[in-house]
């Protein structure tokens, strides 16, 4: 933008259209002084972003000795990179200090006391999260930007589930031949009780379709990732979005509904990642967990995590062999406590326990049907489930304006942050709206008294067709007259300036009218 600086690799020319007189531009020549200082190809090529970085660090007045520090954290193992990188540095650091005025106008201000907090992107968080959530098996084909969810979940496996003394591995990560096989890994890892997960993003969700169907009418515990990224088809795989609200709530074909969670950040991605693993588990269904790009690949700054050392995985509704040997017949689709779940068990256990695992017609007793009434028994059953759901999944959270209004925001995931500098910035004007961060789906009573309580919501989402909008007209009993929208869908990251300038825009039209 206007005003700013430019730093550019000056072994070689600038082309003279690239020049402009409202700018500072500062040319440093990495590839020269890389080429002159390294003697490996590949070394050459990765110290050039490296050397830019030092030049940086002059620039902006960066503490050069944390920068050294980082560097010795970052490669404890590697000693010699830590030389090599460093070297980097300083030819970047050394020949802008030599060169420009340092630091620039512009630079980086210690920002204060960061205890407490630590920085992390969520794609680790999630990694981590299933680690201490107790799964075991991971199935996945790879996929931007998902694919560091499995990298982080096998690194923290290989720390924390491998045996010291033997070297035993108590886990199991597949690559499959493509999406729908992930899917089919998971389904069977989860029926014969251990934890698993699959992390993808859209394209991966839109081939799974056929496996999710089959875990949702089965009953099949199993939990799907999707980092989110720019569709449709390809679209921008390095962009992000919150664009597959409705493939996931109804996916695959049939009548199907699928509860959803949507972290904010990294620290909901670790806490999520455990809650999703006890909802499958205690809803025998598939259950989604839906992240984007922004929050899965860019690194946040949150408060540190926590854990309950005296948390115990909630399996649900599992008949053991003791249990199974106190009925007289155990049958698998009945609802026998009225809240819709059945109890199943885990095959190989007893042999009482057994049951017909199927996606075909099927009868309270786990026999195949035909039957029109036994059909219709089941699905309805699945209904009642559904409700018990919405008060098992987290509710949504509520910040109140400082003063009474009629005025509402909605928003949830990475679109937390606009919505939070949009209110502070919108109450210096005189604007206040209450403000409902929504964490899952199916939607709790506290989401449609909000929607009831105010004259005008404006849903706050990143997708071009509104469909959180879509889903509260759809689940929630939303009037259409009270919803607004405000969409941002370039692939990038929502700016709280768009939120601002929606709202306003909807205020002074209807002024205007």
């Amino acid at each position: 933008s206007p005003g700013g600086f430019l730093i550019y690799d000056s072994t070689w020319p600038r082309e003279r259209s690239l020049h402009r007189q409202d700018i500072t531009v500062l040319g440093v020549p990495l590839a020269k002084m890389c080429n002159e200082a390294f003697s490996v190809a590949r070394v050459r090529i990765l110290m050039k972003n490296v050397a830019y970085a030092g030049a940086l660090v002059a620039l902006l007045d960066i503490d050069i000795d944390l920068i050294r520090a980082l560097l010795e954290e970052t490669f404890a193992k590697k000693p010699k990179l830590v030389e090599s990188n460093l070297q980097a540095i300083m030819l970047g650091y050394d020949y802008a200090r030599q060169n420009f005025t340092c630091p620039l106008p512009v630079r980086a201000e210690t920002m204060g006391d960061n205890s407490g907090k630590i920085m992390i992107d969520g794609n680790s968080a999630l990694g981590l999260g299933f680690v201490y959530a107790g799964a075991t098996v991971g199935a996945w084909y790879p996929i931007t930007p998902s694919t560091s969810v499995m990298d982080s979940f096998k690194g923290y496996c290989e720390q924390f589930r491998t045996d010291p003394e033997t070297g035993a591995k108590n886990f199991c990560i597949v690559q499959a031949e493509d999406e729908l096989a992930a899917a089919g890994m998971v389904l069977g890892a989860n029926w014969a009780g251990a934890r698993a997960f699959t992390p993808t993003s859209g394209p991966g969700i839109s081939l799974m379709g056929e496996f999710i169907g089959y875990a949702y009418y089965a009953e099949i515990p199993s939990v799907f990732v999707d980092v989110q990224r720019v569709g449709p088809s390809t679209g921008m795989p390095t962009r992000t979005q919150q664009c597959d609200l409705m493939l996931c709530a109804y996916a695959s074909h049939g009548d199907t509904r699928h509860p959803i969670l949507f972290p904010a950040n990294p620290r909901e991605c670790f806490e999520m990642a455990v809650q999703v693993f006890d909802l499958a588990d205690r809803l025998q269904t598939p259950v989604f967990l839906l992240s984007d790009l922004d929050i899965g690949m860019n690194d946040w700054v949150v408060p540190e995590l926590r854990w309950d050392d005296s948390y115990r995985p909630d399996r649900g509704k599992v008949l053991g062999p003791e249990d199974l040997k106190k009925m007289d017949r155990f049958v698998r689709y009945l609802d026998v406590d009225g809240d819709g779940i059945p109890y199943r068990t885990l095959p190989g256990e007893d042999s009482k326990g057994a049951y017909f695992t199927r996606g075909s017609g099927h009868n309270r007793y786990g026999g195949y049907t035909e039957d029109s009434a036994e059909y219709q028994d089941v699905m309805d059953r699945l209904l009642v489930k559904w409700e018990t759901a919405r008060h098992l999944v987290p509710s949504a959270v509520l910040t109140k304006a400082k003063r009474k209004t009629r005025l509402g925001i909605i928003a949830y995931g990475s679109s937390d942050g606009a919505v939070i500098e949009a209110r502070d910035r919108l109450a210096e004007r005189g604007i206040h709206a209450d403000y409902l961060r929504i964490r899952a789906f199916p939607f709790g009573d506290e989401v449609r008294e909000f929607l009831k309580g105010h004259k005008t919501v404006f849903v706050v989402e990143q997708n071009r067709d509104a469909q959180m909008k879509s889903l509260l007209l759809l689940e929630a009993g939303a009037a259409g007259e009270r919803l607004v929208s405000i969409l941002h869908y370039d692939g990038m990251p929502i700016p709280g300036e768009c939120v601002i300038q929606g709202i306003v825009r909807h205020i002074e039209a209807e002024a205007a009218a």
